[in-house]
């Protein structure tokens, strides 16, 4: 469930799910569409406290330096118990950055988004 939730709001924010969903833990996202690449995504990404991987989707036109994708899991959030509502506000805040890598109020903004998250779900109680 935590990660169809996490694919459908990545599809809202206009990035591709290369499978068009998920049926495990996992998701191959495209982020061609949004106007960036996997490798400037995972960047941005790590920035702002959200770990993903650049990887290359199927028939990439990137190089593996550079690929067109992002894989994503949920594992780590739903372990903390982490559910669909909160899948659809990373999926929300990683919208947000990868449409604005260079506004640095935005990744300010994602920051505080991703802080108050790790607030109600701490990895150590």
């Amino acid at each position: 469930r935590d990660a169809r939730a996490l694919a459908a709001s990545l599809e809202d924010e206009g990035i591709r799910i290369v499978s068009g969903g998920t049926d495990s833990h996992l998701m191959l996202a495209d982020v061609r569409p949004v106007g960036i690449d996997g490798k400037k995504a995972e960047a941005v990404l790590d920035e702002v406290q959200i770990a993903v991987n650049k990887n290359q989707i199927p028939f990439d036109p990137n190089p593996p330096s550079a690929p067109s994708g992002l894989r994503l899991g949920t594992p780590a959030c739903s372990t903390l118990g982490m559910d669909e509502a909160e899948m659809r506000e990373i999926g929300s805040i990683i919208g947000d950055v990868v449409r604005t890598p260079d506004d640095d109020g935005a990744k300010e903004k994602a920051r505080g988004r991703v802080s108050d998250l790790m607030q109600r779900f701490p990895l150590y109680a």
